[in-house]
């Protein structure tokens, strides 16, 4: 990213400087390290940037591997990063990289130069890490975060996985249906040109479709063309992701469901943190931006329960974030002192069972809409012909 900067050098006169940098503040330093004072500065992307080009994530996952191997093999924590730091071949996670570097050489602690760049290290790593250096067990946190990001990958991947098929049969079936409406029934349209009255009521209509394609194809595209960028414009909107959300939780099947699938999350996101010594009233404070805005409301509440000394299973329960599985599982949880271990046990649950019903409804969902797509297809291929099956039949 380019930064335009007005800044301040001896003598009082004020200069326009122009310079590539990550963020804001490195575009700062440099200035700074020149001597200028900065007056004001502003950020515009480049010629890459106008062309759509993205910002290369952080490999967190693979840097922390690393980093685990690293430490495991005897090197010091400085040692191993300058080690990935050498290795690094993309030029965005090196500068990452070098500053964290940096950071360590002015005698920050880890988790206070991690937080130096929320961009790439989340506020959960950082306080994962930061919860460790009480404890020296930097390793351990490290391992149990990438364990943690491995989990939540294979349930990510079964949702995924159980998209495709119906999204490729969508897919096959609305071009199928374009075919048919765009080239074939224009073709027909000719053929039964001289028919019509004789012509079924459904037939002519399909027909006369497909005069006023022929008639005004390239208006009705670029209506179409519209229509969709709309529809993208408006479905991309954070209100409207919202919104949709709301409206599915309505639903008594699939809210149910997508209930679940957050509170695996969130008891699996808690039961590290709690497992990495963090105090129950923070691990919940830090995971409410993981739920829906559905439960949120409820999970400050059973905060506020716990921060009066309830228990966390009764707490949960009063404000409906828990099953009677999991609320049984807490009890026993909390009576063992390890409640760590008991939450990311009801998460396992909760993820077979999320598996379960995602492969049910799938099995269920993918018979019928085949069904109805062979039936949209067989039903405009039996109005283009039936007037040839009635002539057909006159002839007899």
């Amino acid at each position: 990213m380019q930064f335009e900067i007005k800044a301040l050098r001896e003598g009082n006169s004020v200069v326009q400087l122009t310079l590539d940098a990550t963020d804001e503040r490195e575009a700062l330093q440099q200035v700074m390290t020149q001597g200028y004072t900065v007056l004001a500065i502003k950020s515009w992307k480049n010629l890459a940037g106008l062309l759509g080009k993205r910002h290369t994530h952080f490999p967190l996952v693979l840097f922390s591997q690393e980093l685990l191997a690293l430490l495991d093999a005897g090197l010091n924590l400085v040692e191993a990063v300058e080690t990935l730091a050498e290795k690094e071949q993309r030029p965005e996670t090196r500068k990452v990289l070098d500053r964290l570097i940096a950071s360590l050489y002015e005698g920050q602690t880890f988790s206070a130069a991690l937080l130096r760049f929320p961009e790439a290290f989340p506020a959960l790593y950082v306080s994962t890490v930061k919860a460790s250096e009480k404890t020296g067990g930097l390793s351990e946190a490290i391992t149990r975060y990438v364990a943690y990001q491995a989990q939540l990958d294979v349930v990510r991947k079964k949702l995924v996985s159980a998209s495709i098929y119906p999204v490729v049969l969508i897919v096959v079936g609305g071009l199928v249906t374009l075919f048919l409406m765009v080239y074939v029934v224009p073709k027909f349209s000719h053929i039964y040109e001289d028919m019509g009255g004789d012509l079924p009521f459904m037939s002519r209509m399909l027909i006369e479709w497909g005069k006023l394609l022929e008639a005004h194809g390239g208006a009705m595209l670029l209506g179409v063309v519209g229509l969709l960028a709309i529809i993208v414009f408006v479905l991309t909107r954070i209100e409207t992701k919202r919104w949709i959300g709301e409206k599915l939780w309505l639903v008594p099947v699939i809210g149910e469901h997508m209930k679940i699938y957050q509170l695996a999350r969130f008891y699996r996101t808690v039961g590290m943190l709690l497992r990495g010594g963090i105090p129950v009233v923070t691990a919940l404070d830090m995971v409410s931006g993981l739920l829906a805005t559905a439960l949120r409301n409820s999970l400050d509440g059973a905060i506020q329960g716990v921060s009066e000394g309830r228990p966390l299973s009764a707490a949960m329960e009063e404000y409906a974030l828990t099953t009677p599985v999991s609320s049984r599982m807490l009890r026993v949880g909390e009576r063992t002192g390890n409640m760590g271990d008991m939450l990311e046990r009801i998460a396992a649950f909760y993820d077979e069972e999320m598996a379960r019903w995602v492969d049910w409804f799938t099995k269920l969902f993918e018979p019928l809409l085949m069904a109805v797509i062979g039936l949209i297809i067989g039903l405009i291929v039996v109005l283009m012909y039936m007037p040839i099956f009635e002539l057909a039949g006159s002839i007899q």
